[in-house]
């Protein structure tokens, strides 16, 4: 088969809502609904070809269908997730692979965030307003005083941000996006807005190491060309309507639906696709076609 349709695992994390299932079409009885793993071959949230099979298993089996672009990772580079912050998300940091791989023996995270859409008046983090000192970081985290520093950006629909490690970010409150990001599941929960766990406990933070491996400045502004965002782990681009590419030997394509519907066409197979879906073809599987009305995440290496 060249076409795999994927099913995700889900997180309810306690800032999430219910968008994912009413608008996005994702089946899960989790409520709240915070986050669905639609492309991911990492353990804590795999996601499932129709046979049940993971997707980690499958690429386990055939390593030729990620592509040749990705011998040179030890894993699968990628995990994609759709986020719906009800809530604001705890203030956060991914540190770099080096200090992730010495402290907890995976990789580190970058990753870029695709604003699907948002509430009026919807803002996110997004670094630092002005470069501060590392006793001011500390100090502020301890006095909760941090978000008097960070860069607050309003957002809209097709807004694009890419979060390389390192970067103090929050999704804040009525934002859903598109999260493309590396194979990591690493957090350093840096501010929480003082909630507590299903447990009643104030859920836990990650200071020293935040401390360790945070930027304190502002953004740098990035420059993709005709790409929503480009790195050493993954390139993403946004289409609007029909389109017709090629998944080539390099890398596999994945698709992620983003709103409307159509067909997807590739190796003499037709799908129907929808708002929410999302599809892998292997490398190697040739010239593709998407039809119809649909808008479409298309990820590679």
């Amino acid at each position: 088969m060249n076409i795999l349709k994927l099913t995700p695992s889900c997180k309810d994390y306690l800032w999430g809502g219910s968008r994912l299932r009413s608008d996005f079409g994702i089946k899960s009885d989790l409520n709240p609904l915070a986050e669905a793993w639609v492309l991911s071959c990492h353990p804590d949230g795999p996601s499932y070809l129709p046979d049940g099979t993971m997707l980690a298993d499958y690429l386990a089996a055939h390593p030729e269908a990620a592509g040749t672009d990705c011998k040179k990772f030890e894993m699968f580079p990628v995990l994609t997730k759709f986020i719906d912050a009800k809530n604001n998300i705890s203030i956060q940091v991914h540190p770099s692979n080096e200090y992730a791989l010495k402290n907890e023996h995976q990789y580190g995270k970058t990753e870029m965030w695709y604003v699907l859409d948002c509430e009026p008046g919807a803002f996110l983090y997004y670094g630092f307003d002005h470069e501060i000192s590392r006793e001011e970081l500390e100090e502020r985290i301890r006095n909760n005083t941090l978000t008097e520093v960070l860069n607050a950006v309003p957002v809209k629909k097709g807004d694009c941000f890419f979060i390389p490690s390192g970067t103090l970010h929050a999704i804040c409150k009525g934002v859903v996006v598109v999260e493309v990001q590396q194979n990591s599941n690493v957090t350093y929960r840096v501010y929480d807005y003082g909630r507590v766990g299903a447990d009643g406990k104030p859920r836990a933070l990650h200071v020293e190491k935040a401390l360790d491996v945070t930027l304190r400045t502002p953004p740098v502004k990035h420059d993709f060309g005709s790409h929503l965002a480009q790195g050493e782990y993954f390139t993403v681009d946004a289409k609007n309507g029909a389109f017709e590419d090629t998944a080539d030997e390099k890398s596999f394509v994945s698709l992620l639906v983003t709103d409307g519907e159509g067909e997807l066409t590739c190796g003499g197979e037709t799908v129907v696709v929808k708002k929410g879906d999302s599809f892998f073809l292997p490398a190697g599987s040739g010239s593709y076609a998407v039809r119809g009305t649909c808008q479409t995440l298309v990820t590679r290496v």
